[in-house]
């Protein structure tokens, strides 16, 4: 029986399973998405899921205990200082398991994407959408402010009649 036994062993021993996690996560952290069977994607998911989980805590103790899992100082700091804080306000929910058509050639393995839920790429675009939104509202004044004075005025006359119309 199985009663409270938790993950799956994946036909590896204890050194060899506990390693092989190590290097997926370390993988996936550095590349924000990679390409597994959907066994060890299900697995890797409680790990990495985990680790964003104490960079969210962002305290030494935290920074210590993912240390422990990524083994590399480099990580571990840009886990805490790039990738947490993309997770801000979240409870869960970290990581994304895409399905792929075709299974391995070889033994015909289900494999699947295993991906960060927010990537680098769009978190720079969220921000940059956000002014984009403004300054597309602030458009349609600026042509109505055009459309009500004439063709005929100059420009200097045009800043002078804005100026005039401020006040």
């Amino acid at each position: 029986m199985r009663h409270r036994k938790s993950g799956r062993k994946l036909n590896r021993s204890n050194t060899h399973r506990a390693a092989m996690f190590k290097n997926m996560a370390r993988a996936l952290l550095t590349y924000e998405q990679i390409r597994t069977t959907e066994p060890k994607a299900k697995e890797l998911r409680r790990i990495v899921d985990k680790l964003i989980t104490l960079a969210l805590r962002n305290d030494l103790h935290a920074r210590r205990q993912a240390y422990k899992v990524l083994g590399s100082h480099q990580l571990v700091q840009r886990l805490f200082d790039e990738i947490g804080p993309r997770f801000e306000g979240g409870t869960g929910g970290y990581t994304r398991i895409i399905k792929l058509s075709q299974p391995r050639k070889g033994d015909c393995a289900p494999m699947v994407i295993i991906e960060l839920t927010q990537k680098a790429a769009d978190a720079p675009a969220e921000k940059e959408a956000k002014p984009a939104k403004e300054e597309k509202k602030a458009a349609p004044e600026k042509a109505a402010a055009k459309k009500e004075t004439p063709a005929e005025e100059k420009p200097a006359e045009k800043a002078a009649s804005e100026e005039a119309e401020e006040k």
